[in-house]
């Protein structure tokens, strides 16, 4: 974000300007509203829903038409003039692909390149007024910070939409017995919140495709006939408010207000004769289903998913990642928009999207880019449904990674406290054994111990607590780079007692000859990597690090890393771990500064966009593999094995390597992340030819 300048005046200059004014003959002030220079004959206002008063699409009225801007090459710098011309101090952020729903009329500015320090929008440089090659859905959009400029009394002032929006949708289950319904709810009348409160939908004309926007809209991925009679029969009994009428949805919608529709007026004494309130019925994910008490419906085994989500703090949001020829990749968020979005979010079990995110906004993956500019209607079952293209590496980065989040059910676990205290005053342990795989909606969804609680004591030492975060690290390993460095070593002993010291070597190297003799090392190289969306930081304080004497540093982490020698069947026959003899910041991409030095006992940790090299000729950087027999075995590698410190993804911890080692040479190829392969690739690599009998062939 560029500074922008702000002139406070002192009395002795403002007595200077007004001297300065008389002396040059400058007109007298005038009474009519202050207006910025440039900006006379333009007026701006934000539209679109669904919104805040302080975001929307940008829109200019210019020669007396109302038009929008296209989002090609819009930045932040942008949004702020923009926000500034609207009223408000500044930009929080903005938006591209009619996020607020498209336009009409003229694209009034295409190609907007702003400093961020311009007085009005005229001042930036653009392809000209009128001269477009874009169309309104790709409509840019702002998000202003709440808070208005001082004195603003601009004629350009904000012309929010007077027209009705629909905010929320809601279903109010059938009424039936005493009983609770389970959450989430599935079925009942659609009701939307307008501003007088909540009212129905006259169900006059309603279809399929309106069900499936509501439905997705609570985070269902899609919708089934309803027992209209029941409900109607139902309706004989109640009165209802009505408050809308005429929906019609595409079905692609990823809100009910970007549906056609119509609004009752106050003074509409008769609404929707002859109709009834609309009705719909959505099928949760099994997911959601199990917590709805609904019964799992027996459906064909699907193989395994092609899309997946990762990088993100909550269920239904992250990195969109697609499988291709066995192997993950990313997309490319050129062209990335909710009907794309919500296509994923679908895919996965969950409603439409809420947010189509760009920028690499839930962290940046690694290896392939496998999709750029997906086109999709909205429609299609999956993402590899969409046109697309296949890009090559100089087409996109890993800086533009697309990512979704999605609308999930209301289950109530949202208001359900886990609390968290001191546990000084513990009187009762209630839970123990606990084992979540992350994905669970609650802690009564882990496995536990159920109402068998096997801890005796409730001293503070034994009773868990968290600290919640909505952003994490993510720690990735540059696997390409181990198997370009691994090789073999004979190091002599005498040149082993620091690494003897911090049990860097097997344990056979107890009994050996010291000084004399040699161990065999098996080297390379480690890169890691910081994807996340928070910098990597040791969970002991500076005052608990441990020197150590003999290599000259502080270990901020007792294991930093795990570093493994198995059989093909798991069994592990050499080992080796690394504390964390430095965590700092070796280089980052471009624009991202360092933050982190070991030196002069320095912060220790890894910044987003940063990686921490530990070299292959640096002390304990192997594994000692000295009692290793000739065969065929994989090397592992694992970051944060302990999980000491919060990821938000822990499954591309791991690493693995084939290996062949000969007694004398060895191979190590086929490195990847533990998630990088598809199910059947990590098949194929785990009984590659050879390893089945262990024996050099």
């Amino acid at each position: 974000m560029r500074p922008v300048s702000v002139w406070q005046w002192s009395p002795q200059g403002l007595l200077l300007c007004l001297l300065c004014n008389l002396c040059l003959g400058s007109p007298s002030p005038s009474t009519a509203p202050e207006t910025r220079a440039g900006s006379q004959d333009l007026r701006f206002r934000l539209a679109g829903f669904p919104r805040k008063p302080f975001e929307g699409r940008v829109e200019i009225q210019r020669a007396g038409e109302w038009g929008t801007i296209c989002d090609d090459d819009f930045t932040l710098q942008a949004a702020h003039v923009l926000c500034r011309e609207l009223g408000f101090t500044e930009a929080t952020g903005w938006t591209h692909s009619a996020k607020y729903g498209p336009g009409t009329g003229r694209i009034w500015l295409d190609n907007l390149n702003c400093r961020g320090t311009e007085q009005s929008v005229t001042e930036c440089a653009s392809r000209g007024w009128g001269n477009s090659d874009c169309t309104h859905d790709e409509d840019a959009g702002v998000i202003c910070k709440d808070e208005r400029l001082p004195g603003f009394s601009d004629s350009n002032v904000i012309e929010v939409d007077h027209h009705l929006q629909v905010e929320e949708v809601r279903l109010r289950p059938a009424v039936v017995g005493r009983g609770r319904r389970p959450l989430p709810v599935t079925e009942g009348l659609v009701e939307v919140r307008l501003p007088e409160g909540w009212s129905q939908v006259c169900d006059k004309g309603w279809s399929a495709h309106n069900s499936h926007v509501v439905c997705g809209m609570l985070g269902f991925p899609s919708e089934k006939r309803v027992n209209v009679a029941f409900y109607r029969l139902l309706a004989q009994r109640q009165q209802h408010s009505f408050g809308l009428h005429g929906v019609a949805c595409v079905g692609t919608e990823a809100h009910l207000s970007l549906c056609s529709l119509e609004f009752y007026r106050a003074n509409d004494t008769t609404r929707c004769p002859g109709g009834a309130p609309a009705v719909v019925s959505c099928v949760p994910s099994p997911l959601y289903a199990a917590s709805s008490g609904q019964k799992k419906q027996q459906s064909k085994p699907q193989g395994e998913a092609r899309v997946r989500l990762k990088g993100g703090v909550h269920p239904g949001e992250g990195r969109v990642e697609v499988l291709k020829a066995g192997t993950w990749g990313t997309v490319c968020d050129r062209k990335w928009d909710l009907q794309a979005a919500s296509v994923v979010c679908r895919e996965l079990g969950f409603g439409s999207a809420r947010e189509a995110l760009t920028g690499a906004r839930m962290g940046q993956g690694m290896g392939a880019i496998h999709l750029s500019e997906v086109r999709c209607s909205g429609q299609e079952p999956s993402l590899w449904k969409c046109p697309h293209k296949n890009i090559t590496a100089e087409d996109c980065s890993h800086s533009q990674d697309a990512g979704v989040r999605c609308n999930l059910p209301y289950t109530g676990v949202e208001t359900k406290e886990t609390w968290y205290w001191d546990s000084g005053n513990v009187t009762e342990v209630v839970m123990s054994g606990v084992r979540c795989t992350g994905t669970e909606l609650s802690l009564d969804q882990c496995a536990h111990h159920g109402t068998h609680v096997a801890c005796k004591r409730t001293g503070t030492r034994f009773t868990a607590g968290v600290i919640c975060s909505e952003t994490a690290s993510d720690l990735l390993l540059h696997s390409a780079l181990v198997q370009e460095t691994a090789y073999i070593e004979d190091r002599p002993l005498h040149m082993l007692y620091c690494a003897a010291e911090e049990n860097c070597l097997a344990s056979s190297a107890r009994s050996a000859n010291w000084p004399y003799g040699h161990r065999r090392l098996l080297r390379f190289s480690s890169q890691i990597h910081n994807l996340g969306r928070a910098d990597f930081r040791p969970k002991a304080g500076r005052h608990s690090w441990v020197w150590h004497e003999c290599h000259g540093h502080y270990h901020s982490m007792d294991i930093f890393t795990h570093y493994d020698i198995l059989t093909p069947n798991g069994t592990k026959v050499a080992e080796g771990h690394k504390a964390s003899f430095c965590l700092e910041d070796t280089e980052c991409q471009e624009d991202v500064s360092k933050r982190y030095e070991c030196a002069n006992f320095g912060e220790q940790g890894i910044t987003v966009g940063c990686w921490d090299l530990y070299r292959h000729d640096i002390d304990c950087q192997w594994i000692d593999i000295t009692d290793v027999k000739p065969g065929n075995y994989i090397l592992q590698v694992v970051i944060n094995p302990n999980f000491e410190v919060a990821e938000s993804d822990f499954t591309n911890n791991a690493m693995k390597c084939n290996c062949k080692y000969d007694g004398h040479r060895i191979w190590v190829h086929n490195c990847h992340i533990g998630d990088a392969f598809s199910e059947e690739a990590n098949r194929k690599f785990e009984r590659y030819p050879g390893q089945t009998s262990n024996q050099i062939i």
